[in-house]
């Protein structure tokens, strides 16, 4: 038996015992619990600091596990998954009699997805069940993509983690809703809404608010400690400079096109959104380690993965409470 298969086993057995498991993801670590156990589910909710209205995403080790989770499971549900599944997209459904209130903050439906990280699909399969997983960090906070992230953040609230190494896509997945007549995008994330329609052959709506509850809907969300502000591309360096001889300590998330800026600290932001997306989360970690009390960036082209990178930036740029 590998090391990793010994850590699944000892994950999956913290499981079954109502503890919570950090595990990796494609997208971002989640902080695991049984979705089945509403003790278990709850505690997830005190160690994130996390209101219980909001929801949690079900992860199963497979499509063909979808009805045991699901009230129905209709064609436009099936054709999703079956074209991105194992993969970055929750599907907003029916709730079924085995998910309790408590996993689904209350509400009817549910959010299922498989993920496309081996270790997680490993545990998923040693556990046997579903695994209700929200982001593995304190409500509202920058998500984390390392183990390491995890740990700091959150620390003996946790009761395992698996270390899968950095996450391939780092920003959560997107959420479609398919319980109405017309899917609509609840959340962008690692599947772009062009890839989505492309399978389905229509458009789809991306509405700023939804009667549906999902993660990640909160003003604030994925916020460091430090303020950010968002500028059009062409008045980031001027804000910049402005902020800091006001004395700032500011943080610049610097476009492609430029070559330098006056700032207390600088990430060149990729060209590449693939990348921008992989390392969104540890650019704002850096920021904030780096002292920084405001940080300065643009929103890319909201189109293929920067339409989820613009919607981080956005809800990190949110009203705090």
């Amino acid at each position: 038996m590998s090391e990793r298969t010994g850590d699944t086993r000892k994950a999956a057995e913290v499981l079954r015992a109502g503890g919570l498991v950090a595990f990796p993801t494609e997208t971002v670590y989640g902080l695991g619990a049984n979705a089945e156990d509403p003790v278990a589910v709850a505690r997830i909710f005190a160690a994130k600091g996390r209101p219980p209205s909001h929801p949690l995403i079900v992860h199963i080790g497979g499509a063909e596990q979808l009805p045991d989770w699901a009230d129905e499971v209709p064609e436009t549900a099936r054709l999703l998954a079956e074209s991105f599944w194992p993969g970055p997209m929750a599907l907003v459904l029916r709730r079924g009699r085995r998910v309790p209130y408590e996993t689904t903050g209350g509400l009817e439906t549910v959010a299922v997805r498989v993920p496309d990280h081996p270790v997680a699909l490993e545990l998923l399969a040693a556990f046997g069940g579903g695994v209700a997983a929200p982001s593995a960090n304190r409500f509202g906070s920058v998500s984390p993509t390392t183990a390491d992230h995890v740990r700091a953040e959150l620390g003996d609230a946790v009761d395992f983690v698996l270390d899968g190494g950095p996450c391939q896509v780092g920003v959560e997945s997107t959420i479609v809703d398919v319980t109405g007549d017309v899917p609509a995008v609840l959340r962008p994330g690692g599947v772009t809404r062009e890839d989505l329609e492309a399978v389905l052959g229509f458009s789809l709506a991306v509405p700023e608010t939804s009667h549906v509850r999902v993660p990640g809907q909160h003003p604030s969300h994925y916020a460091p400690r430090a303020r950010v502000v968002l500028v059009e591309p062409e008045k980031v360096v001027v804000e910049a400079g402005l902020a800091q001889e006001s004395g700032h300590r500011v943080g610049v998330f610097l476009p492609p096109d430029f070559d330098s800026v006056d700032a207390h600290a600088v990430v060149r932001v990729p060209e590449s959104m693939a990348a921008y997306a992989r390392g969104l989360y540890g650019y704002l970690r850096e920021l904030d380690q780096q002292g920084c009390d405001l940080i300065i960036a643009s929103l890319p082209v909201e189109a293929g993965l920067g339409l989820a990178i613009a919607n981080r930036l956005r809800r990190a740029a949110g009203p705090r409470d």
